[in-house]
């Protein structure tokens, strides 16, 4: 996996916020801003080819600021590596680039984030609720939400 981290540190240093590597596991954190370019560069070019997205998905580390990380897993099938990607969006301004550009199969999976975490995703073609109801008010999976709220299950008027 050094290969995909010595490629990142070579073309975009000033990307990077930091990066560690455990058991074969590597994990970069990159600097908002520059998310779309660093998975541009590393699903196109050809000695990484990280050709799929297995998953993407947020974690809340409440009351930490900056709040919520987006985790990308990435997967390459003709190199056999991963790597996982992880930017960092604050609060106060809960919204990054969408990369249904790069991987559309991101385009649930964002709506997904979206619904459950409240994180926007800017150029998304259909950001929109996926699992919850147009009605329903809030993030369930946001730390602060609380956990015996009961909210009435409202169906669109006719």
């Amino acid at each position: 996996m050094s290969t995909a981290l010595d490629r990142l540190r070579e073309a975009l240093p000033e990307a990077i916020v930091s990066e560690h590597a455990r058991l074969g596991d590597a994990t970069v954190t990159v600097a908002p801003p520059r998310l779309l370019e660093v998975l541009g560069l590393l699903h196109a070019e050809p000695d990484l080819d990280f050709d799929m997205l297995s998953d993407l998905t947020a974690v809340d580390y409440q009351p930490r600021s900056p709040r919520f990380e987006v985790v990308y897993h990435l997967y390459s099938v003709v190199q056999n590596h991963r790597l996982r990607v992880k930017v960092q969006v604050d609060e106060a301004d809960c919204e990054i680039d969408s990369v249904v550009s790069v991987w559309p199969a991101a385009n649930w999976l964002e709506r997904e984030v979206f619904d459950l975490y409240g994180i926007g995703f800017r150029g998304h073609p259909d950001l929109r609720r996926i699992l919850l109801y147009e009605e329903f008010e809030g993030y369930p999976l946001r730390k602060d939400y609380p956990k015996t709220r009961r909210q009435p299950l409202v169906g669109p008027v006719n």
